[in-house]
C-alpha cells in the first residue's frame, strides 16, 4: 500500500512539474515581448562613414503592438546627447508609447563641425541616413509606418523640412524650431536636390522667434543679392497650407502670457480643414530669439509637448480621426481624460497645488500647468 501511495505522489509531482513547466514557458514568451525602458547608442557604416544615433524604447514597448517612431534633430555644431536634454521626448514617450531617436550630424569637412547640411558643393545628403536608421529600427522594432514623425532645431529644423519635401513618403508629419526651409534656388541650383515634392497631406508646426537673427532662421527669410536662400515664415506657412488645401485665412489665438518675465509672448495661428483634415499649426513667439521654448528663451509654451501633441494627431494619410469631428478640426480642444499627472521630474504626484507638473492624457498629449 505504501508504495502504491508513493508511485502515487510521485506520479502527481511529474505531472505537477510538467503543467509549472508549461506555465513557466508561457509566461517567459509573454514577458519576453515587453521591455523595461532602454536608451542605447546604435553605430553603423553609412556612405563611408560612422554614423550613430541615440534611440529610447519606452518600458510600454511590446513587439506585438506597432509603435510610431519620432526623430529629432540637434542643430549645426550640436550632438544628440546635449539635444537629448533640450528636447526631452522620454517622459512622453514613456506614457504616449512611442520610440523616441536623436540621431547625430556628420562633421561637416568644410567646417570641421557636426552639420546636417554641409557646405556645398557636397555629395552628403542626410535624407538617405534616416531613411537608413528607420530600415534597421524597423527590423529591430515593430514599427508604425504610418506614423513616423521628424522634429528639429535650428539646422535640426531646416532637415526636418527636408524630410518633409523628400522622404514625405515616410514622414507623417513634422515640426521646424527657430528653422527655416530651404528656397528651391538653394535646393535646386545649389544642392541639386530637386524641389520640395510632398505626396500625402502633411500636418506641419513651426516655431519661429521674431527676432531671430541666425541666418538660416529669421522670421523675414534671407537673400543673398539676388539669390533666395531660406523662405521667410509667411513664405512657409503659404507653401504648406496651399498644397495641404487649408482654409485660406488662419484662427489666431493668443497664447496665455504665463510667464511674463521671458521677454516674449506667443500667437497661435491654425490653418485648418485641409485635405483628409490636414493644418499646418505657426507658434508665433513675438520676441522671441534662436530658441527652444520651454527650456530656453520663452517660458509660455513648451515647444516638446507642443510638438508631440501636434503630430501624433496624424498619419500619412493625413489626421488620424479625420471625418470623426466636426468639419472644422480643432486640434487643441477635444474631449480628452488626464491619466497620470508628473513632476518636472517625472515622478507621479497628487499634489500640485504649488509646483509645477506635466498632465498626461488618454490621447497621448501632455500640457503643462501651474497655479500659483
Amino acid at each position: 500500500m505504501k508504495n502504491i501511495n508513493l508511485n502515487f505522489y510521485l506520479n502527481l509531482s511529474f505531472l505537477n512539474f510538467k503543467n509549472m513547466y508549461k506555465y513557466f514557458i508561457f509566461f517567459f514568451c509573454v514577458f519576453s515581448l515587453s521591455f523595461s525602458h532602454q536608451q542605447t547608442t546604435e553605430t553603423f557604416f553609412f556612405d563611408g562613414l560612422e554614423r550613430e544615433y541615440i534611440v529610447y524604447i519606452p518600458a510600454s514597448y511590446n513587439a506585438t503592438t506597432e509603435f510610431p517612431l519620432l526623430f529629432s534633430f540637434h542643430g549645426g555644431a550640436g550632438y544628440a546627447s546635449d539635444f537629448i536634454q533640450t528636447n526631452d521626448m522620454r517622459p512622453i514617450a514613456d506614457t504616449a508609447n512611442f520610440i523616441a531617436v536623436y540621431p547625430q550630424g556628420a562633421i561637416d569637412p568644410e567646417g570641421g563641425t557636426t552639420s546636417w547640411i554641409h557646405k556645398a558643393p557636397t555629395n552628403h545628403d542626410d535624407i538617405f541616413f534616416i531613411e537608413a536608421i528607420i530600415d534597421a529600427l524597423s527590423l529591430e522594432y515593430t514599427i508604425d509606418q504610418s506614423r513616423i514623425y521628424a522634429c528639429g532645431y535650428s539646422e535640426g529644423a531646416i532637415l526636418s523640412y527636408e524630410l518633409g519635401c523628400r522622404l514625405n513618403s515616410k514622414i507623417a508629419a513634422f515640426a521646424a524650431v527657430s528653422g527655416s526651409m530651404l528656397e528651391d534656388y538653394y535646393r535646386n541650383d545649389i544642392y541639386g536636390w530637386g524641389a520640395c515634392s510632398p505626396v500625402h497631406p502633411t500636418g506641419v508646426m513651426l516655431i519661429p522667434g521674431t527676432v531671430d537673427q541666425s541666418p538660416h532662421s529669421t522670421y523675414e527669410g534671407l537673400s543673398y543679392g539676388d539669390m533666395p536662400l531660406y523662405m521667410s515664415v509667411d513664405d512657409i506657412t503659404s507653401y504648406w497650407s496651399n498644397y495641404n488645401n487649408t482654409d485660406i485665412n488662419p484662427i489666431v489665438t493668443n497664447v496665455e502670457d504665463s510667464a511674463p518675465n521671458d521677454g516674449s509672448t506667443v500667437e497661435r495661428k491654425r490653418w485648418l480643414n485641409g485635405d483628409n483634415c490636414s493644418s499646418v499649426q505657426e507658434l508665433k513667439v513675438i520676441g522671441g530669439d534662436h530658441d527652444w521654448p520651454g527650456s530656453f528663451g520663452n517660458m509660455d509654451i513648451n515647444a516638446t509637448q507642443e510638438i508631440w501633441n501636434f503630430v501624433s494627431k496624424f498619419d500619412t494619410n493625413g489626421l488620424i480621426d479625420c471625418g470623426f469631428d466636426s468639419s472644422i478640426q480643432d486640434l487643441n480642444f477635444t474631449e480628452k481624460k488626464i491619466v497620470k499627472i508628473i513632476d518636472f521630474l517625472g515622478r507621479e504626484t497628487f499634489n500640485f497645488s504649488s509646483i509645477p507638473v506635466l498632465f498626461i492624457y488618454d490621447d497621448g498629449s501632455v500640457e503643462k500647468n501651474f497655479k500659483l
